[in-house]
């Protein structure tokens, strides 16, 4: 079994430039689930859900003989995992639970009781699958992919099915012979910050009016679908701000003994009288509240990890619920033009944490985060990139170094950070002659991926 996760470098996903144009759509990038990690408790809940539904799909005589599952997680799965609960989103999955409604206590009970087993319906035939099913195998090998895992079905010692799959970040999964979904083409295609503010300056569209009619053409959904679904994601987002902000002075689990304090900024900052310190302050509560919502395993929305899924939020949450109130059409168009931002990272670069550091998910979610203010507050595309670009500027070179492996410290505090990073990099641009930036963004990307 260690074998079936060694398998050549060239079958697996490649991860640094895709061909063409930018394919993404906005229900595979803004996802719903389960934290503390997009890479290592999201994506292996969804790749371990994805295979429950392939083996629930193989012929009843084949499903008859079926004795047991098991999983392998090599690489940073194997190093880092258990400090996310990797087992625990892999053995949910496994067992049928899907990571949008999963419950939060579910996952907990497997924390409070290891040696439960769960029962496992497969055309009739019933399994009982543990937390001893999840494999942490090994950390260093000629691994296709950091986060590399392989699931097989079992008939005894006999392997039924098996596939080998990897956690490419943000929550997105392949497996090998992965090939992305046919999809049509879009009605600007880009595939640099370049290209995409050309197709917009030359049709006279706002960088978020451009993303939602490649949207509707690559989708094939209708705009009102669209705006469904980013108001689902608004709502999701505030929802867990306001979970956070809800639990004052509690501790965080794991061996670190955290507690949170995003509650208590927030109560103290009320009483600030300097408007710009409490404006601040504010922000980076808003950021925490989620951020530590996600360190306690609870449902969060990747923008574009759930280790950065402090950051948009809490710029969504200030400017919906803070003193700007600002019409949610606005914020929609804001969540637009992040997605930009983060389609171009993830084609170019990556946002897998084991791959580009936290650069790849704090840097990257105070670039789309950037963005958002921008296009929200109706400024230019060129704006629009050059905040992104100075907010991921200012998180290059960092590294993913999460004390005991838990995302907690330093991540919670990153994910304020970034978001005022965020609103650092908007003003400062917003302020300054625009065609005097030095840096595009397209060059920020590039030096991500090579870094």
């Amino acid at each position: 079994m260690r074998d079936a996760g060694k398998k050549k470098k060239a079958s697996g996903p490649s991860h640094r430039k895709h061909a063409g144009p930018v394919m993404t759509v906005l229900e595979e990038f803004y996802k719903a689930g389960p934290g503390p990690s997009s890479s290592h408790t999201l994506g292996p809940m969804r790749i371990t859900y994805d295979f429950h539904r392939r083996c629930a799909s193989l012929p009843a005589d084949q499903l008859a003989r079926a004795t047991g599952m098991r999983v392998h997680l090599f690489g940073s799965l194997s190093a880092t995992g258990r400090g996310h609960g990797t087992e625990r989103a892999a053995l949910a999955g496994l067992v049928g639970k899907e990571p949008t409604t999963v419950e939060p206590a579910f996952l907990d009970a497997m924390l409070a009781d290891a040696s439960r087993s769960y029962p496992v319906n497969l055309g009739g035939n019933t399994l009982r699958l543990s937390l001893a099913d999840i494999i942490y195998d090994e950390v260093k090998g000629p691994f296709p992919h950091p986060n590399t895992m392989t699931c097989t079905l079992l008939a005894g010692n006999e392997t039924l099915y098996q596939l080998q799959y990897y956690s490419v970040g943000g929550g997105f999964i392949e497996w090998e012979g992965y090939q992305p979904p046919h999809r049509h083409p879009p009605e600007y295609p880009y595939s640099t910050m370049k290209e995409l503010r050309r197709q917009a300056e030359e049709n006279n569209l706002s960088i978020a009016r451009l993303m939602m009619r490649n949207e509707i053409a690559v989708s094939g959904k209708t705009e009102e679908e669209v705006n469904a679904f980013l108001d689902k994601i608004i709502g999701a987002m505030l929802a867990t701000v306001e979970a956070g902000l809800a639990v004052k002075d509690e501790l965080l689990p794991g061996p670190i003994k955290m507690r949170s304090k995003a509650a208590t900024i927030f109560e103290r900052a009320q009483s600030e009288p300097e408007e710009a310190e409490r404006a601040i302050a504010l922000l980076a509560a808003y950021a925490m509240a989620a951020s530590e919502e996600n360190a306690r395993g609870h449902l969060v929305i990747t923008a574009p990890t759930a280790g950065s899924a402090g950051v948009m939020p809490a710029a969504v949450y200030a400017l919906l619920k803070g003193r700007r109130k600002l019409p949610v059409e606005k914020v929609r168009e804001g969540l637009l033009a992040g997605a930009a931002v983060g389609y171009l990272c993830k084609h170019n670069a990556t946002l897998a944490g084991a791959e580009g550091g936290c650069q790849a998910e704090i840097g990257v979610a105070s670039g789309m985060t950037a963005a958002l203010f921008a296009q929200a507050l109706g400024k230019s595309p060129l704006i629009v990139e050059n905040a992104a670009e100075s907010a991921i500027e200012h998180h290059l070179g960092i590294t993913c170094d999460p004390v005991a492996g838990y995302v907690q410290v330093p991540c919670i505090e990153r994910c304020a950070f970034g978001a005022v990073k965020a609103w650092t990099a908007y003003t400062i641009v917003a302020n300054e002659i625009a065609s005097g930036h030095r840096v595009d963004l397209d060059t920020i990307i590039k030096t991500l991926a090579e870094l």
